[in-house]
C-alpha cells in the first residue's frame, strides 16, 4: 500500500488522524474549484472545510480512506474519502450551509432509489464519497490509483461490494475503467429543489451517477 509508483514517487497509503487538516483542505479546494455542484451552488472552501470535519470521525473509525502523499515531502496531492456505506449521517449536518441542502437532495435521490427496501449491513459495502487530486499532480493517474488502492484495501477488510456517486465526468470515466456499472442516474438541467434549477447552469454535465462495483 505505501509504496511509491514508478519515476512519480506518490504514495498510497490509509488515512491516519494527523492527515486530518491536509485532507480536509485539499478536498476543500478541489470541490469548490471543480466540482461542477459545488460550482453551481457557490459553495466556498471554508463552508466545504467544515462538511468534510463532519465526516472525519467516522473516516477515522472505519479506516477506508486512502490519501496519496509525495514521497519525501509527504505532502498530501490526493485523497479517496470512503466511509463504511452503513455508517450513520454525521451529527451537525443541519449547521452547514443551506447551499447543501440541493445537492443533498439530488445525491439522496440516488442512494433512496438505489437501495429501496434493501437494508446494507456493516462491513459489507464501502461508500467511496469525495475523490480530489491536487493539480500539482495532474494528470499523472493519482484519482485512478487512489481508487483501485481503496478497493484493494476494502477487500483485504472483508467489503463485498464498493458503491459511489459520481458527480463529474472525470470521476465518472475513473470509476468505469475500474470496472463500476452505472446503477441510477439523475439529470442537473431537470432537477428541481424547492421550485428552483440551481444546477441548470451544469447541464452540459449530465448528472450525478450511482455507481457499483462488486468486490
Amino acid at each position: 500500500m505505501a509504496d511509491a509508483i514508478d519515476s512519480g514517487q506518490i504514495e498510497y497509503r490509509v488515512y491516519i488522524p494527523s492527515d486530518a487538516e491536509a485532507m480536509t483542505r485539499l478536498l476543500a479546494e478541489v470541490f469548490c474549484r471543480r466540482d461542477p455542484p459545488a460550482v453551481a451552488v457557490g459553495l466556498t472552501v471554508s463552508e466545504f472545510e467544515e462538511f468534510v470535519r463532519l465526516l472525519l470521525p467516522q473516516v477515522e473509525a472505519d479506516r477506508l480512506t486512502i490519501v496519496a502523499t509525495l514521497a519525501g515531502s509527504g505532502e498530501m496531492v490526493g485523497a479517496m474519502l470512503t466511509e463504511d456505506s452503513a455508517s450513520p449521517m454525521p451529527e451537525g449536518m443541519n449547521r452547514l450551509s443551506a447551499k447543501f441542502n440541493p445537492i443533498f437532495d439530488i445525491l439522496g435521490g440516488l442512494d433512496a432509489e438505489y437501495r429501496g427496501e434493501r437494508s446494507i449491513r456493516h462491513g459489507e459495502a464501502m461508500h467511496l464519497f469525495l475523490l480530489g487530486v491536487s493539480n500539482t499532480v495532474a494528470g499523472r493517474g493519482v484519482g485512478q490509483q487512489l481508487v483501485a488502492a481503496c478497493l484493494e484495501h476494502g477487500r483485504r477488510k472483508g467489503y463485498r461490494l464498493a458503491v459511489t456517486e459520481a458527480t463529474n465526468k472525470t470521476s465518472q470515466h475513473i470509476f468505469r475503467k475500474l470496472g463500476f456499472v452505472e446503477r441510477v442516474k439523475r439529470s442537473y438541467a431537470d432537477h428541481v429543489f424547492e421550485g428552483q434549477h440551481f444546477f441548470r447552469s451544469i447541464a452540459e454535465h449530465g448528472g450525478p451517477i450511482l455507481m457499483d462495483k462488486e468486490l
